[in-house]
């Protein structure tokens, strides 16, 4: 595809009828004429690649390559007006299913690409799925952005996250304000978890009347015990197997309401556990009775791999500056730059690539106009030649005439 952009080749990847498909579904084609629904993805495509910090840097930049750019399925550079007006009126749920959809598409592409890459031990052990939960706050301007409005000089939209730890994909996300505390969004993300997958949450999602829905549906959980924890003490195991395990106990909540919520016997475990370099005590919760204290430690810190997953989007994403203020155009912005994740997410994968995610971003932005061959680039990049090899024959060894 040498005589592609590398943004055709990137934009290629979204499968051509679902923007069209998902258009209609959701109205938004109706009073599109020259702006089209792929225009639009396109647009905020390339804002999300090259970092593009207002409305002019995309319109600006779109129409000097307006003939690279028409080769893009026809798509066609937007004014400021027409670009802020779509961000404004249409429904950003599109832009949320079309994810969705590029998931599942290029899942059914390459199936290698839903099963992921083992990144700890443990994980290897468990034949279901295991899910990391938690949520990350964008912060946006407060004077410009009233419905965001959660502190009395703060602005922010915060996304709540379930991700595949074994894919490292999400399977659930859901993007609102950051004035509702985590555990209110807790059930909407696990509602699809299935009999015999487990689940791991930080301290803030803890609520037992929700812990004990999960109990009952067979999924298994891990959590971090608060501080302030009151438990009655039924059994206390033998921590022999590994001296990182300070406290292994089967408890009873103690506190009536918390004790109706959730009437169970919970594991509780106390273990010594590397935080940034730092020997840490740390108390988890679970329902899983049957587990390795270790294991359970272990799990948790499985967690973590989550922190990774929203660092890689808020330090190479575009979700500092915003192209609209109001809560349809923030929401656009957050789900076209989920999918600009996935799809280099997935470029990584296909191309076997060895770097950071950050340096695969950087190299994208730096080509998004020049004529490479994508696989080339990708396969190549970061290596080098092997040194050179001198072959003489040993007729041409000496000079004429010396012995």
């Amino acid at each position: 595809m040498k005589k592609y952009t590398m943004l055709k080749q990137i934009c290629n990847l979204i499968s051509p009828h679902l923007v069209n498909n998902l258009a209609q579904e959701y109205g938004v084609d109706e009073k599109s004429r020259t702006f089209t629904p792929w225009s639009h993805v396109t647009a905020l495509v390339y804002a999300q690649l090259t970092h593009a910090i207002g409305l002019n840097d995309v319109c600006d930049a779109l129409r000097m390559n307006r003939g690279a750019l028409a080769t893009i399925r026809g798509a066609t550079p937007p004014s400021r007006n027409n670009l802020s007006h779509a961000n404004k009126v249409r429904d950003a749920q599109m832009a949320e299913a079309l994810y969705w959809a590029m998931m599942e598409h290029l899942m059914k592409q390459s199936p290698g690409f839903a099963k992921g890459k083992i990144r700890r031990g443990y994980l290897r052990r468990f034949h279901k799925a295991i899910y990391a939960v938690d949520s990350t706050t964008i912060q946006l301007v407060a004077n410009c952005l009233d419905w965001a409005k959660h502190r009395r000089r703060k602005a922010a939209a915060k996304c709540h996250l379930r991700l595949n730890l074994q894919s490292f994909l999400p399977a659930c996300a859901i993007i609102d304000t950051a004035k509702f505390h985590d555990a209110s969004q807790a059930r909407d993300v696990c509602a699809a978890l299935e009999d015999g997958e487990i689940v791991i949450f930080d301290k803030a999602y803890v609520d037992f009347v929700h812990l004990g829905e999960l109990t009952e549906r067979g999924v298994d959980w891990v959590t971090r015990a608060k501080d302030n924890l009151q438990c009655k003490v039924i059994q206390r195991l033998q921590t022999t197997e590994n001296p990182r395990i300070l406290k292994d106990e089967i408890i009873e909540l103690a506190v009536f309401k918390s004790h109706q919520a959730y009437p169970r016997h919970l594991r509780r475990i106390v273990a010594l556990v590397e935080v940034d370099g730092k020997d840490e005590i740390l108390a988890f919760l679970s329902n899983q009775l049957t587990w390795s204290a270790w294991t359970v430690a272990e799990l948790y810190r499985c967690r973590w791999d989550i922190e990774v997953f929203f660092k890689e989007i808020k330090q190479t994403l575009q979700l500092a500056d915003f192209l609209g203020h109001n809560a349809n155009a923030v929401r656009w912005q957050m789900w076209m730059g989920l999918l600009v994740h996935l799809i280099l997410r997935y470029l990584a994968y296909l191309y076997s690539w060895a770097h950071s995610f950050t340096r695969l971003f950087t190299v994208v932005r730096a080509v998004l106009w020049r004529y490479f061959y994508l696989d080339d680039l990708l396969n190549s990049y970061g290596t080098a030649k092997p040194p050179g090899r001198i072959c003489g024959a040993p007729e041409l060894a000496y000079l004429p005439g010396f012995a």
